[in-house]
C-alpha cells in the first residue's frame, strides 16, 4: 500500500468514526444555529492559525451559510509573517478580551470555536469570557489529543470542558496520522478535513431546519452561475443586520 492509499483508507475510516460519534451533536448544533438565527442572533466562527480554517471554510462561499461570521483575529492567521508569531499569541488568554471587544458579537449570539489540542489560553478563553457575556460556544476539538494534553490557561481547563457543546473531531494525539517507515515522527494531519465535513453538516442541517420551518434558507449560490451575483446580493442584503463581513 502507498502512503497516499494509507492516508486515504485512514482519512475515509476517520470520517466514518466522526459521523458515529458526533452525529447526535451535528444536529444539536444545527438547531442551536437555527435557533439563534431566529431569535435575532448571529453566528460566528474563530479559530487560530489552521484550526482558523475553520472560519474561513465557513463563510462567504457557494452552498454555505450567508449568516456565518467569520472572525480572523489580527495575529492569528496563516497570512502573518513570521507565522510563528501565531503559535506566540496564541497562547495568551488574555487577548482573547481583545478579540471579542473588537467583533460585533453580544449576548445571544453563538460562537463556534476550533482547537485541535484545546489547550491554548485564547480559544479556552474565548470559550470562558463568552459564557460571561451570554454567548454559547461549540467547540470542535480532538478529545484523544486534549485528554493527553496539560491546560495553558491558568484555569487549567481545556477547551471540551468549558464550552456548551462539543464536536470531536476524533484526531490522534499530534493529529499528523501517517507513520513513514525510516521516519521517526508522523505526516499527514486530518483536523482539517474533519472539520470542514462537520462544519458542512451542520450548514446541511441547518439548511434543512429553516426549509422544515417553511423558511428560505440564507444560502449562498456559486457566482460563477448565472444569476448568482443577483441572488447573493439579494440574500445579503436580507440578512445585512447578521454578517459582519461585509
Amino acid at each position: 500500500m502507498t502512503y497516499t492509499q494509507k492516508y486515504f483508507a485512514h482519512i475515509e475510516a476517520l470520517l466514518k468514526r466522526v459521523l458515529e460519534v458526533n452525529e447526535k451533536n451535528i444536529r444539536k448544533a444545527a438547531e442551536m444555529l437555527v435557533e439563534t438565527n431566529l431569535a435575532g442572533g448571529k453566528i460566528f466562527y474563530f479559530g487560530c492559525s489552521h484550526a482558523g480554517i475553520m472560519a474561513e471554510e465557513a463563510f462567504y462561499r457557494t452552498g454555505g451559510l450567508v449568516i456565518a461570521n467569520p472572525i480572523l483575529a489580527k495575529g492569528l492567521t496563516l497570512d502573518v509573517v513570521p507565522v510563528t508569531d501565531t503559535s506566540i499569541l496564541e497562547r495568551k488568554p488574555e487577548y482573547a478580551h481583545e478579540i471579542l471587544s473588537n467583533t460585533d458579537i453580544n449576548r445571544g449570539d453563538l460562537l463556534f470555536i476550533h482547537s485541535v489540542s484545546g489547550r491554548n489560553g485564547v480559544s479556552v478563553e474565548m470559550a470562558i469570557e463568552a459564557e460571561k457575556r451570554g454567548i454559547k460556544t461549540i467547540c470542535v476539538t480532538s478529545v484523544e489529543y486534549s485528554s493527553a494534553s496539560t491546560s495553558r490557561h491558568p484555569c487549567g481547563k481545556r477547551l471540551f470542558e468549558v464550552s456548551d457543546l462539543l464536536l470531536d473531531n476524533c484526531g490522534c494525539i499530534g493529529d499528523a496520522a501517517i507513520d513513514i517507515e525510516g521516519f521517526m515522527g508522523k505526516t499527514a494531519p486530518t483536523s482539517t478535513i474533519a472539520v470542514a465535513a462537520i462544519i458542512n453538516s451542520i450548514t446541511a442541517e441547518s439548511v434543512g431546519l429553516f426549509v422544515e420551518k417553511g423558511l428560505e434558507p440564507p444560502v449562498f449560490m456559486s457566482a460563477n452561475l448565472d444569476g448568482g451575483d443577483e441572488y447573493n446580493a439579494k440574500m445579503m442584503e436580507k440578512y445585512k443586520d447578521k454578517i459582519t463581513y461585509i
